[in-house]
């Protein structure tokens, strides 16, 4: 199973329109995937509603996409928080993770991705070489709020191929 986080909590963002592009790439390659979306939850407690999302979402991945957006040089702390409050070991110890970053800016968030490989790598997880950096978000989406541009898709569909 592969599950994708879209990384932050803001509302109308674009890392879950970065999200669904993959799931379509993966649900084209016949592979069971879900999408974990950081808007719709509450991170900041280990509740039974946490509980049952680890159960549903992270424990029984074996593999990772990550889509980061850039928050003050870094990563959002929602992703953190994620990871902070999961049984860390069973969750996220020898899987595989492949991330993306997001920004409106020149660098795509490089150094959000090499922030959180630095946590991911702690976590004993197999960060795959090929982390995307997806800068100028807004031009690669269309108003139907679908990322269109053929480049960018191209470049994903090699990414997940190397990486599964």
């Amino acid at each position: 199973m592969v599950t994708i986080i879209s990384g932050t909590n803001r509302a109308e963002n674009n890392s879950i329109k970065v999200a669904r592009a993959y799931e379509q790439i993966l649900l084209e390659k016949n592979m069971p995937v879900q999408i974990l979306d950081l808007a719709k939850e509450d991170f900041f407690t280990r509740n039974e509603n946490f509980v049952a999302l680890e159960e549903k979402y992270l424990l029984g991945a074996s593999h990772f996409i990550i889509v980061l957006p850039e928050y003050n040089g870094s990563f959002p702390g929602v992703l953190k928080l994620l990871i902070d409050n999961s049984k860390v070991s069973a969750v996220w110890w020898g899987k595989k993770a492949l991330l993306a970053g997001v920004s409106s800016g020149r660098a795509g968030n490089l150094r959000g991705m090499e922030h959180l490989t630095g946590v991911l790598l702690h976590l004993r997880m197999h960060v795959h070489y090929d982390r995307l950096p997806l800068s100028g978000i807004d031009d690669l989406i269309n108003a139907d709020a679908v990322l269109h541009d053929a480049d960018t898709l191209a470049a994903m569909q090699k990414q997940i191929d190397e990486f599964l």
